[in-house]
């Protein structure tokens, strides 16, 4: 690029001008170069100076706008770190179940002829639920009977014989063989007797077994018999669960067990209907992990349930821990420090930010809880965090603006 020389671009002007204005000296027949004169002079460097001045111009911008801009200071909304006691909070979904359930079958095999229940229904104690074809069952106690007859028979000709040869041994007339051989027969036919009636009693009892009736009050919640169907000794045809009390059973994750649990206490809510609620305590818990899903199953009897939550209801149960005290900020205050949580902190002294890595102890609803990484009475930025940088100027809610 070439540069301007005021002094050069005088000497050119000067010397442009004197070549347009050569007098002729006709004596001498030689040319004569007039000086220009020095007010000239001065105009050209008036005229060096604007172009220098002009040419400057454009740098002195430049520099004008490479200059670094001041920090702009930030509105926020803080907090005052405090501590302050927290109960962290376990819900899990149940169902209501009986405390007694037992599977239903009939004590004898059978065809199945009649049956008066269904799932749903509720049943009284020694109702009858179903009833088999009786006819092998009387055909067993028709035997029986007829052998109690018969024993019945056997026992007063035994008895007759005896008493007569009591009488005659004791007027000499018959042998003590004899006599003891009546006592015998005695004897027998009334063990026959005795025999025949359990049996008959047997029978009348195998022919009770054709009705199945419930034990106790309750609820049929399963049926598996119909009408002609053979049923076979202990098969379950219904299962029956009994009034009284109730439990809410829960499949809970192994985890929860590590947490410090307020007691053995649990709130119980129906889940179609919030506002049936119960409470309830830990009645047992399982000893084995379920191989399937890796949960414990856990039984809470329910106290007083009320009538809306009935068998097979679902419920959430929620338990909590014991008090703490720990440090408990919005969500909104929870950044970002590299791959760990982190919050904004202000400085009392020069009022700016600094970003500081944080351990969170759980996550909640609309919250966090802080296990390590704050001091009681630090102020931390809780709304308009996003859009900080570090040693940044702030105010926040109470200062003068």
């Amino acid at each position: 690029m070439a540069t301007f020389d005021p002094e050069v671009e005088a000497g050119t002007l000067s010397r442009r001008r004197t070549a347009f204005s050569l007098p002729l000296d006709a004596s001498i027949g030689q040319t004569v170069i007039t000086q220009p004169p020095q007010n000239g002079k001065r105009k050209l460097m008036g005229f060096a100076a604007l172009a220098v001045t002009l040419l400057a111009m454009p740098l002195s911008g430049c520099n004008d706008h490479a200059a670094a801009p001041t920090a702009r200071t930030a509105f926020v909304r803080t907090e005052i770190v405090q501590s302050r006691g927290t109960r962290v909070s376990a819900t899990l979904t149940g169902e209501v179940r009986a405390r007694f359930q037992a599977d239903l079958s009939f004590r004898v095999s059978g065809r199945v002829i009649e049956r008066f229940a269904d799932v749903g229904s509720h049943v009284q104690a020694g109702q009858m639920l179903a009833l088999l074809d009786p006819a092998e069952q009387q055909a067993d106690v028709d035997a029986a009977s007829a052998a109690v007859a018969a024993a019945e028979s056997q026992l007063r000709v035994a008895k007759a014989t005896f008493e007569r040869q009591k009488s005659l041994i004791s007027s000499g007339f018959t042998t003590r063989p004899s006599y003891d051989q009546a006592q015998e027969g005695l004897r027998i036919a009334e063990g026959a007797l005795e025999t025949a009636k359990a049996q008959l009693g047997s029978a009348n009892e195998a022919l009770s077994y054709t009705a199945l009736r419930a034990e106790a009050a309750g609820v049929i919640t399963a049926r598996n018999l119909e009408v002609g169907q053979v049923v076979q000794v202990a098969q379950s045809v219904f299962a029956l669960a009994q009034d009284g009390e109730r439990d809410a059973i829960f499949d809970v994750y192994e985890s929860i067990f590590f947490a410090d649990l307020d007691g053995s206490r649990v709130s119980l809510t129906l889940v179609s209907d919030p506002d049936v609620t119960a409470s309830g305590y830990v009645r047992e818990i399982s000893p084995a992990i379920d191989a399937k899903n890796s949960t414990i199953r856990v039984k809470v009897a329910i106290q007083d349930p009320p009538a809306a939550m009935a068998l097979g209801g679902a419920v959430a149960g929620t338990a909590k821990t014991k008090a703490q005290q720990q440090i408990a900020l919005p969500w909104t205050a929870l950044m970002a420090a590299g791959s760990r949580p982190a919050v904004w902190i202000i400085d009392p002294t020069t009022r700016t930010a600094s970003l500081k890595p944080v351990t969170v102890g759980s996550y909640e609803t609309g919250g966090v809880l802080i296990e390590a990484g704050l001091e009681l009475g630090e102020r931390v930025v809780i709304d308009g965090g996003k859009l900080l940088s570090a040693g940044q100027p702030v105010t926040y809610e109470g200062d003068q603006l």
